[in-house]
């Protein structure tokens, strides 16, 4: 009894059955979410109404959230307000992103409800008819280790060893029967190709009313790239463009290799930021707010005593910041002589004012000097049919000359790539590209172990000891086998992207919109290649290696190419219950917890304790920043599993799991995008097309996967039916993206002088840019002067930050009441 043979755990002897393990983990994942998806969800009832610098952000600093509904602070009095806000108030004050984000949780939610029910009506009692009775019938060579184990079949083994014949959770279906999954796989690829097409043409005419009723400076503004060396000048850009009588230019921005003036901006704000440190050393946190600390007091007195500040006291402790009269100005070492190797002490305060002062008149210097052209200008048209005419059309009869595109909004250009050339651009991409794939077979390293996790009889190869012990402890193996590997799926999902959006930074796009687009790019193809196709391929292979294990030879197991297949077919449907529990744990368990701002909350104690200056003190306070690349994906995968489980077995749990976690998601996102969270990028909607063409992807996968397991069943004329469907499915993408891009991406001419789609525009201005941070606040920067020009050219020179006042032309400001929770 001391030996431990995988063999009975393989064969399906063991102490537990699969089906009653199977409901002990989901019931375990259902306990252990629940309770921390409840605490996270009351901490943040509690915590909302105190912490408004945190959790109502973007209510308080942002004037495009100025006109939604004031939340009570009442426990759970928020909810309905929130349910109530509509698509318009979604669209007035979020923006596109927002909404077509927001849009794409209600098209789940759609498609979850016409699959579940099928899945209850249909799939389910059907099943439920044809299960098979567990039965068993054992030899007389019978140890205490070789209980049966249900949902395991062996037929036939050698004398001696004990016999088991037996199906229990297998179901046979009558031959008839099988249609209906043909039938299922074509109804449910026709539903989502029918929300597919029928939420694009709401986008689009939201996306062309938004837009075209739109005269900001942004719409007006085309990105010309490939400029030759002879039309390298503002003067014969403007007669080249005006030529082709599309309109009139009213501005062209030619830009120029400006990297000493960006390069000696950092480095004054480097030395800035140590002067205000100085400062802040020698006089004291509490003196730099002297002249407002009585009014502060005052203020705080009458105010509400439940506005309790985040981890802070309501008043600055002025026992530790006080400083103390006469004491020694701050010191700093300085390395001069042979190789740096002699320094000597000075003071801080007046070498990085004489560091800064120096700076000063480099950067003086460096703006009146006229710097290399590059082959990339901003040119502004005088209207924006002239803007939609030259981006869609071909400027130029040579190729990769005169390219004409969109431009992003001033603010969001990312000025330091646009010197960049266009061999260093590609090489760039090239190189992430080829760090990707490295990253993807370290990714597939750390999933091998993951997937091992998942089986039971995997942990066996590795542990026979350790796997018949998790086998005699029901709970303990529900939190091994299926609650660490979802863990550690998450926490993947969490990590990773920070990695892949520093990898898109690096890559020289022009913009942020460009870079958010790219990291939901990669993103998905982490979470989607690794985490489902790989983490699917190498579960199935640890289950095809226990099973040749079991046989003597590989030459024995290889006669039967048919029996592997099957094997593997089996365990891939046996995956079935992780990612059931996977959803469970991001649906119930996770959602509540990024409704918490876990994370800000977590490290705001660490990032308080490195704050010095009252600019440190301000940043700390800005609203946490919401990127879709980061979310988006995850969301996607998670349709994607509810897509290819539509018509299995488990279709009605995985369905419903899904809908819940669709629901619980659009309410969370819902909250943080309009109150909480800001999302600064300006890619007007784009992101719908990556959605559209993941949601093709997983119909693909899972006419693939019905196909395959119709083809195991040896239903193979059944199979070969859903092969048509597969090629239609492909010919469908194509005329997806040839009948709906250009609309994403442009504006239609008879769009451009349509009605705004939620209310009349007022003269001179439109709710856009009134209402929205994507009009006047991002698109028409009061601070560079409401036009293209890089910033670094024209932003007056930031003093030092010591008081509650704008200094000198400073973006930072600390609000009166968010200084006194500070």
């Amino acid at each position: 009894m001391g030996d431990y043979d995988c063999k009975l755990l393989s064969n399906g002897t063991g102490l537990s059955s699969s089906r009653n393990q199977d409901q002990t983990d989901l019931n375990t994942q259902l306990v252990i979410s629940i309770a921390l998806g409840l605490s996270a969800f009351l901490a943040f009832c509690t915590l909302r109404p105190r912490w408004t610098t945190l959790y109502a952000a973007r209510k308080r600093q942002k004037n495009a959230a100025s006109k939604l509904p004031e939340l009570p602070h009442t426990f759970f009095g928020w909810i309905p307000v929130l349910y109530r806000i509509s698509e318009q108030q979604v669209l007035a004050s979020a923006g596109l992103d927002a909404f077509v984000f927001l849009s794409f949780f209600k098209m789940a939610v759609k498609f979850l409800t016409v699959t579940l029910f099928f899945a209850l009506v249909v799939i389910l009692p059907v099943n439920h008819h044809y299960q098979k009775s567990p039965k068993a019938k054992l030899t007389s060579d019978y140890s205490p280790y070789s209980k049966p184990l249900e949902g395991w079949t062996i037929d036939s083994q050698p004398p001696g060893d004990a016999s088991l014949q037996f199906k229990s959770g297998e179901i046979e279906y009558p031959d008839n029967l099988l249609w209906m999954f043909v039938v299922f796989t074509y109804l449910f690829t026709a539903v989502a190709m029918y929300l597919l097409i029928a939420e694009t043409r709401k986008i689009i005419n939201t996306r062309q009313q938004y837009l075209g009723s739109q005269t900001t400076v942004t719409d007006r503004t085309i990105r010309l790239s490939g400029i030759p060396l002879e039309l390298r000048d503002e003067k014969k850009i403007t007669e080249t463009i005006e030529k082709l009588e599309i309109g009139k230019v009213e501005s062209v921005i030619l830009c120029r290799n400006w990297k000493e003036l960006d390069t000696l901006f950092e480095q004054r704000m480097v030395f800035l930021r140590k002067l205000e440190e100085a400062w802040t050393a020698h006089l004291g946190y509490a003196k730099l707010f002297s002249r407002h600390a009585s009014r502060q007091r005052a203020q705080s007195r009458s105010a509400d005593h439940e506005q309790a500040p985040l981890l802070q006291d309501e008043e600055p402790n002025e026992q530790n910041h006080a400083a103390i009269d006469g004491q020694e100005r701050p010191k700093t070492r300085i390395w001069y002589g042979f190789l740096g190797l002699q320094s000597r002490q000075v003071d801080a305060i007046d070498y990085f004012e004489e560091k800064l002062r120096r700076l000063d008149e480099k950067i003086d210097v460096a703006r009146k000097t006229e710097y290399k052209p590059t082959p990339l200008a901003f040119v502004t048209l005088d209207s924006v049919a002239a803007c939609q005419m030259a981006v869609q059309a071909t400027m130029d009869p040579e190729p990769m000359q005169l390219l004409a595109n969109p431009a992003p909004a001033p603010s969001d250009v990312v000025w330091q790539n646009t010197y960049l050339s266009r061999s260093s651009r590609i090489a760039r991409s090239w190189s992430i590209t080829l760090v990707i794939l490295i990253l993807t077979v370290f990714w597939s390293a750390i999933l091998v172990p993951i997937a091992a996790l998942v089986n039971l009889k995997s942990i066996c190869t590795l542990s026979p000891q350790f796997a018949f012990t998790l086998d005699s402890n029901p709970i303990s193996q529900s939190l091994i086998v299926t609650g660490l590997p979802t863990a550690l799926i998450s926490l993947l999902t969490v990590l990773v992207p920070f990695l892949y959006y520093w990898l898109s930074t690096l890559q020289g796009m022009l913009s942020q919109g460009e870079i958010e687009i790219s990291l939901i790019n990669k993103n998905f193809f982490f979470t989607f290649f690794n985490l489902f196709v790989l983490f699917t391929v190498f579960g199935t292979a640890s289950q095809a290696i226990s099973w040749v294990r079991i046989n003597d030879t590989l030459a024995g197991a290889s006669k039967d190419v048919g029996e592997i297949a099957r094997k593997l077919a089996t365990s891939l449907q046996d995956l079935d219950h992780f990612y059931l529990n996977l959803i469970i744990l991001q649906a119930l368990g996770l959602f509540p917890f990024r409704l918490l701002e876990f994370g800000s909350v977590s490290l705001y104690p660490i990032t308080l304790i490195g704050a010095k200056t009252p600019r440190d003190y301000a940043e700390l306070v800005q609203p946490p920043i919401f990127s879709y690349g980061f979310y988006l994906p995850q969301t996607l995968l998670v349709f994607i599993i509810c897509i290819v489980y539509s018509a299995q077995s488990r279709a009605w749990e995985i369905q419903l799991l899904g809908l819940i976690y669709f629901l619980i998601g659009s309410f969370v996102y819902k909250y943080q995008l309009l109150y909480a969270m800001d999302h600064r990028q300006h890619s007007t909607g784009k992101a719908w097309l990556i959605i559209c063409n993941c949601v093709i992807i997983g119909l693909i996968v899972f006419e693939i996967a019905m196909a395959g397991l119709l083809a195991l069943q040896t239903a193979f004329y059944r199979s070969i039916i859903i092969v048509p469907l597969l090629a239609g499915t492909i010919w469908f993408s194509v005329f997806f993206r040839r009948t709906f891009d250009p609309l994403m991406n442009f504006i239609a001419l008879r769009s451009l002088h349509s009605k705004a789609p939620y209310g009349d525009i007022s003269p001179g201005e439109s709710r856009y840019e009134l209402e929205t941070d994507r009009g006047r606040a991002v698109d028409e920067d009061e601070e560079t002067g409401l036009r293209y020009i890089n910033p670094s050219l024209v932003l007056p020179l930031e003093e030092v930050w010591l008081a509650n006042n704008r200094v000198n032309g400073s973006e930072h400001v600390i609000a009166e009441d968010s200084e006194r929770e500070m």
